[in-house]
């Protein structure tokens, strides 16, 4: 701001020379004063805003391009975003003068690097929180990075061309002003004429407003030597004094404009614009316009400064209020950060819990660029408070998933060792074995939680592979077995017809050849669609009315019936229904066990009787049934036999 610069600048018409520059000596009495508008009587109070002025003229002069720098709005640059960033640097310097936009270019370098160097610092945590191997060297490309260095190196070149020409033109301009200004010594003579003297004066102010910038460091000294002499060429010459007060006046006229003009200026809402036009006034009250005659030059002086005092007054209340909104926003980046500090040390135990956190400082890093500029004081510290907040919650997280990854490797583990089985089953046409073994490793690969993201796909993939290759060739096989399968069912449908007229003879032995033979016709015409197997309940019901007819003992009779059962049980490959059959015949076979051990006991019972040589004919009775449940009790067990010889098989 204006007001911190603290440099010294004299007032427009000239406060005296500098000590090292000698005064001419001259004749009159009046040598030996300089101008009365080096003497303000508010001194104390101007001085300081009129040199803050005077500095920002003087840098200008050095540098015409930059009065143009405040015709870009200087933003906030801090809320914007790294994209914003880049292609706001990269506007002004493609299109604006290099020294018009220094200060831009600045404000976006401090904000891009700030977000960069935290944005570098999160990658880099991340990265050794996932690599524990000392060797390997963090690395992280950002592209964004790139460009913004290379229209910065774009900027900082301009730059430097602008500064090596423009050294070379201040340097000729000061030596340009210097010899005017010597030359406007050598003007006092009483011997020349006047009209001469006065033509050279004019030439002499021409030659000067055109002659360019010269260095800010010299500007004060210049223009106050020249103004110095300009003033001594009216005051101590016996020049034409109508021409002079002319002159004079028309001096008069152009300062009391300006001071109608600052008059209008502190009535300005825009305070800002009015600031600066009031410096461009300045500029003009010191550069453009000679002296006035001495009765007006302290008067007139005076109402400038005053008002610009006004306008200084006005714009330091906007500085104030400005200040204010600093501290309010000082305050929400506290809270801000108070935030990311609660949220560093919630403990959550799941990915998506941590997504949803990750997603609250996102917003709340948003919200703190977005937030404005605080005090310059605390600034720094601000800063430095938001990054370490940020830091320790990603340092948090880390660490979750530092953990994490252990059970990740070991998921891996187990996945891979489930594709090693896939792939060696993917060719196997032992449908009946490998199928079940196959649908319990997909089974398992859904109970296995997350591996690596970096090795997610491609193992999925070669899973996925191995099954599908599987799974395409079982499903080629049963299309196939499907048409054998309907063929199947037709022939066994027209063979229940055949079935159905056949007659027993009445030779037993002829009668069960012709029985066997039809069971071994049916079970050569193979399996029929499950939907359709119902067909064998027609068939073996026809053969339990066969059964009944023929003279067959029970024994013979069940164990035939039980043998087509199973190899029809066997043809449908159904171990299900295997296996319950195979629980039954347990059952059956410990229900008719303890039974016997019942009755045996009861035959105990009675033998330890007094009559236990007469057997009555309750105990007759139990003999009689412990030698029909021993007969069942071998029934049940040749079929557990045949049922376990077929399991084998």
């Amino acid at each position: 701001m204006l007001e911190e610069k603290n440099d010294n600048l004299l007032e427009a018409d000239g406060n005296g020379t500098d000590s090292t520059e000698s005064t001419p000596t001259v004749t009159p009495v009046e040598t030996t004063e300089i101008s009365n508008e080096a003497v303000a009587p508010e001194a104390n109070v101007n001085q300081t805003i009129i040199e803050a002025i005077a500095d920002t003229n003087a840098e200008e002069s050095e540098d015409e391009s930059l009065k143009e720098r405040h015709d870009i709005p200087m933003q906030d640059y801090d809320p914007l975003s790294m994209e914003a960033l880049v292609d706001e640097l990269n506007t002004l310097v493609s299109n604006e003068k290099v020294l018009s936009i220094k200060d831009h270019v600045e404000e976006i370098k401090k904000a891009f690097l700030a977000k960069y160097n935290h944005l570098i610092e999160e990658k880099k945590e991340e990265f050794l929180a996932k690599n524990q191997d000392p060797n390997e060297e963090f690395q992280y490309h950002f592209p964004l990075k790139s460009k913004f260095d290379n229209i910065y190196s774009v900027y900082r070149n301009h730059k430097n061309e602008h500064f090596k020409s423009l050294q070379t033109s201040l340097k000729n301009n000061l030596e340009n002003r210097l010899a005017i200004v010597e030359e406007l010594k050598e003007l006092i003579n009483p011997q020349a004429n006047i009209k001469d003297i006065l033509k050279h004066f004019n030439d002499l102010r021409e030659r000067w407003k055109n002659a360019g910038p010269i260095p800010k460091d010299k500007y004060n000294h210049v223009w106050n030597n020249y103004h110095f002499h300009v003033e001594n060429f009216y005051d101590y010459l016996h020049l034409d004094r109508e021409a002079r007060d002319i002159d004079f006046k028309h001096n008069l006229e152009q300062k009391q404009k300006i001071v109608a003009r600052v008059e209008e200026l502190v009535k300005e809402e825009d305070i800002n614009k009015a600031f600066r036009e009031l410096q461009d006034l300045h500029r003009i009250w010191k550069e453009e316009i000679g002296p006035v005659s001495r009765e007006y030059r302290e008067e007139i002086w005076n109402q400038f400064s005053d008002l610009t005092k006004q306008m200084h007054d006005k714009r330091e209340l906007l500085f104030e209020k400005l200040r204010g909104a600093e501290v309010e926003n000082l305050a929400k980046k506290k809270e801000i950060i108070a935030q990311i500090e609660v949220l560093a040390t919630e403990k959550v135990n799941a990915h998506t819990q941590w997504l949803a956190q990750i997603e609250k400082v996102e917003a709340l890093r948003a919200a703190f660029f977005a937030a404005g500029k605080v005090p310059a004081d605390v600034n720094e510290a601000t800063w430095s408070a938001f990054k370490t907040a940020v830091r320790n919650f990603n340092s948090f997280k880390n660490s979750f998933y530092k953990d994490i990854k252990k059970d990740q490797n070991d998921n891996l583990s187990k996945k891979q060792a489930l594709v090693a089985k896939a792939k060696e089953l993917q060719e196997s046409t032992d449908f009946a074995t490998s199928t079940p073994i196959m649908k319990q490793i997909q089974e398992e690969w859904k109970k296995i939680g997350h591996v690596p993201r970096k090795y997610s796909d491609s193992i999925w993939k070669e899973f996925k592979d191995a099954c599908n290759h599987y799974f395409d060739k079982l499903k080629e096989q049963k299309n196939e077995e499907s048409s054998e399968e309907v063929a199947a069912f037709e022939n066994k449908k027209a063979y229940l017809e055949t079935l159905r007229a056949f007659q027993l003879v009445g030779d037993h032995k002829t009668d069960l050849e012709g029985i066997k033979l039809h069971i071994q016709n049916w079970k050569a015409f193979g399996k029929v669609p499950f939907a359709r197997r119902h067909i064998e309940g027609k068939f073996n019901k026809i053969l339990d009315a066969l059964f009944e007819k023929l003279s067959l003992s029970k024994k013979d009779s069940d164990m035939m019936r039980f043998a087509n059962r199973m190899d029809q049980l066997s043809e449908s490959n159904d171990s299900r229904k295997i296996e319950s059959e195979k629980i039954f015949l347990i059952r059956k076979i410990e229900e008719v066990q303890n039974e016997i051990f019942q009755l045996e006991n009861n035959i105990q019972f009675f033998t330890n009787t007094k009559n236990a040589k007469k057997e009555n004919s309750i105990v007759l009775e139990v003999r009689k049934n412990i030698a029909i449940h021993k007969e069942s009790l071998e029934v049940w067990k040749e079929k557990l036999k045949q049922l376990r010889n077929l399991k084998q098989e």
